[in-house]
Formats: C-alpha cells, sequence, structure tokens
C-alpha cells in the first residue's frame, strides 16, 4: 500500500500577474512596504540614486540597459519606480512588455501621493528642501562613486587644495564660494516628510538639526504611498500613470499629465 508521503500530489494556483518593479533606491522601504502589500507578485530591482547625478541622456542610456536586460518572458509588465527626474527617463522603450511610470516631475510626488498636493504645498512654500528616510540614508556620501556625472564633466567636484594646485587660491576660493553656498543659495527650509513606514523619530530630529544648522524653517508631512501601491496592485489610471507599450517611448508633454508617450 502506498504511503501519503510517496504519492505526488499536483495542486493548481489561480496564476498571479508579476511584475518587475524597478526602482530608485530612494523610495527602497516604501517600495518593499507596498511590495508586500500588493496582491500581486512584484520582484524588486533598486537602482543607484546616483544616476540622478548623471546628465539626463546618460542616465535614460543606463535605464535602457537594465529594462533590456531583463527576462522579459518572466512578467507581464515593468514598473518604474521613478518620475521624469530631470527628463532622465525621456526616451525609455519598453520591448515585449508594457513599462508603466507614475506621471510625476519627481519623487516628491511620489512621497505625497499626488501631483495637486505636491504643487499645492511647493507654490505656498517655495524655498523648501524635502528630506525622507530614504533621502538622508541614500544621499552621495552614501553612494558608489559614479563616473561621467554633471560635475565630473565640468571638473567641479574636487576638493578645495586640489582646486588651489591647479588653478591657484584665488581662483579656488572664488570656485568654492560659488560652489559652496550650498542649500542656501535656493533654500529656506526644510520639510521632513513621514512615510509611515519606519520610526521616524531619528530621521525627524536629524532633520531639524540640519534645520537648525542652516537657520531654516522646519515644517513635517506626511506622506502618502497610493501612488507606489496603486502602481504594484496594478491600478494604473490615466490620470496618475503612463503605460508604454512595445514600440512607444517617453517623452515630456510639457503639460499637467507630466510625461507622454511617442
Amino acid at each position: 500500500m502506498e504511503s501519503s508521503s510517496d504519492k505526488k500530489v499536483s495542486i493548481s494556483f489561480i496564476k498571479k500577474k508579476r511584475y518587475l518593479a524597478m526602482c530608485c533606491e530612494i523610495i527602497q522601504r516604501e517600495a518593499c512596504f507596498c511590495a508586500a502589500r500588493s496582491e500581486n507578485i512584484i520582484d524588486l530591482q533598486f537602482i543607484s540614486q546616483g544616476y540622478h547625478d548623471l546628465e539626463s541622456g546618460d542616465m535614460s542610456k543606463r535605464l535602457q540597459e537594465h529594462i533590456n536586460n531583463v527576462d522579459h518572458s518572466r512578467y507581464d509588465a515593468i514598473l518604474m519606480g521613478f518620475a521624469l527626474c530631470n527628463n532622465g527617463i525621456v526616451g525609455l522603450k519598453s520591448v515585449d512588455i508594457p513599462l508603466v511610470i507614475p506621471k510625476a516631475h519627481d519623487c516628491i510626488t511620489l512621497f505625497l501621493g499626488n501631483r495637486e498636493r505636491y504643487t499645492e504645498y511647493f507654490n505656498n512654500n517655495p524655498g523648501t528642501y524635502y528630506l525622507s528616510s530614504g533621502w538622508m540614508e541614500r544621499d552621495s556620501e552614501n553612494l558608489v562613486e559614479m563616473k561621467n556625472t554633471v560635475m565630473s564633466k565640468l571638473g567641479l567636484n574636487k576638493t578645495y587644495e586640489q582646486y588651489v594646485e591647479e588653478y591657484g587660491k584665488e581662483t579656488a576660493d572664488y570656485l568654492m564660494e560659488t560652489l559652496g553656498g550650498g542649500l542656501e543659495k535656493h533654500y529656506n527650509g526644510i520639510c521632513f516628510i513621514d512615510m509611515g513606514v519606519v520610526e521616524p523619530d531619528f530621521y525627524r530630529e536629524q532633520a531639524k538639526k540640519e534645520a537648525e544648522k542652516r537657520n531654516f524653517k522646519f515644517t513635517e508631512l506626511k506622506g502618502d504611498l497610493r501612488l507606489i501601491q496603486d502602481l504594484f496592485n496594478g491600478k494604473w489610471n490615466q490620470e496618475d500613470f503612463l503605460t508604454v507599450n512595445p514600440s512607444e517611448e517617453i517623452k515630456p508633454s510639457y503639460d499637467c499629465s507630466v510625461i507622454c508617450c511617442r
């Protein structure tokens, strides 16, 4: 008599959608949280935040290489956890399966849940620098050094001592004054966005200290995971998401929809 342990059991499961989510590492915590809550199967691939330091064409080229290297037979679509990001996604093409990407100018829209909320806050609080746990954990000091960045191409990524050696003290002082103005040149406030996926006290205090150090106004906003969660859940309404089908590519729309297909 055959024991139950010797029997070959075949169980049929309802096939779920499987997506590859190719995301900027700035939203790593949020992406992992939303992937765990999605009813779909989400494979995650994180891309260095350092890509944003490249010229837009270089960033797009590297992202396209990642897209081309995907085993498209495994997935129903590639979900892009990026925004327009200074045109860094312009020209991206789908191959055999659709690309889906939020209609957003930058990742702050992803953190606040929709373009309207970001636009309203941005207009009412000009000169605000936004921080999240991802930005604080994965800033430029934590990145693998990237070649061919805009700053390196302009020769503006050197230390003060290197500038003195190459150009003399007077020119070095001028360069450091011009380049070293930092946040104070363009911002007067820091806003910490609490996304609700990690205990915020540490990050909030770090953001406050940075604001105090620079004599900036400090504010805090509650983040909204709706865009990221809808992206992973396959809820791609035309208002918030662009679906790029094979043979199409992304281009800026220069209107409130941010991006469109060519």
